[in-house]
């Protein structure tokens, strides 16, 4: 089986991408730092069926099984914001992994162009592949601690869009946060699908977080797509930060917006906490 390298983690700033990403100047520092006290946390390996995938994990330190969050990266990879979200979650008692999709194609920690970003890696990965990797980080949980019976996803940015997909893929999954996710974009022969297209698919209750500020995804577009959903049975809720831009919980970019990511997160938390009873 094939080994994807485990990439050395920096920080990696971002330009503009539509629908993807806020323009920032360069920031080379968190806002937030949550230590690893009560957490086993570190990288890992996942096995798929085409070899293993990098990864970065944290859990409560136990026995568990706790419940389980994947957690999908903005397009920038597992940097040390993911796998400070990962701490984040594991403290609040949930254990958290977050596989390098993107692996196979190339070393996000060592790209800083974005488009070139977008060209030559987010549009080169296949939906269905991406959709098998997260399944697969699901599985490692299971076996590592986590419970498979309380599953749940969230993703920020093309991650965010991902949890929509994600919702929509997995009929085990208990519950789906995505944080300013794109709902449109033109479709592709390996992404044949964008998140409205699957908004009336999703299999679990989907929380959907966004900003009202956000240049690249109109609100108005979100709300069609809760709508369809809905009209479908399904259940979802959408929270539209009016004053907060794209990217408001990254807090490594100028983007973030440390009031409305805050109340996002206790959002999330209490998103999970009804659906993974």
């Amino acid at each position: 089986m094939a080994s994807y390298p485990l990439p050395r983690r920096g920080v990696i700033m971002t330009g503009l991408i539509s629908g993807f990403t806020l323009a920032t100047t360069r920031v080379d520092a968190q806002a937030i730092h949550t230590d690893a006290a009560g957490l086993a946390a570190g990288e890992t390996t996942i096995p798929t069926s085409e070899g293993v995938l990098p990864a970065y994990f944290a859990r409560p330190d136990g026995a568990g099984p706790f419940p389980t969050v994947l957690v999908i990266e903005e397009i920038f990879g597992v940097h040390e914001y993911i796998k400070d979200t990962c701490r984040r979650l594991a403290k609040a008692g949930y254990l958290a992994v977050a596989p390098e999709l993107y692996a196979r194609i190339g070393d996000l920690s060592k790209m800083t162009d974005v488009s070139a970003i977008i060209r030559d890696v987010i549009s080169k990965t296949p939906d269905d592949q991406l959709l098998l990797d997260l399944d697969a980080a699901a599985t490692w949980a299971a076996a590592n601690h986590g419970d498979p019976k309380r599953l749940a996803v969230t993703g920020f940015c093309r991650g965010g869009r991902d949890t929509w997909l994600y919702a929509a893929h997995n009929p085990a999954l208990k519950a789906a946060v995505a944080w300013y996710g794109p709902v449109g974009g033109n479709p592709s022969a390996i992404q044949p699908h964008n998140a409205a297209d699957v908004a009336t698919e999703l299999k679990a209750p989907l929380l959907g977080l966004y900003g009202g500020q956000d240049a690249g995804i109109p609100v108005a577009d979100v709300q069609t797509a809760a709508a369809k959903a809905t009209a479908a049975g399904k259940v979802v809720k959408i929270h539209v930060f009016d004053d907060a831009p794209h990217g408001f919980h990254a807090d490594y970019r100028p983007s973030y917006r440390k009031a409305d990511a805050d109340a996002g997160w206790q959002e999330m938390l209490q998103w999970f906490a009804k659906y993974l009873a």
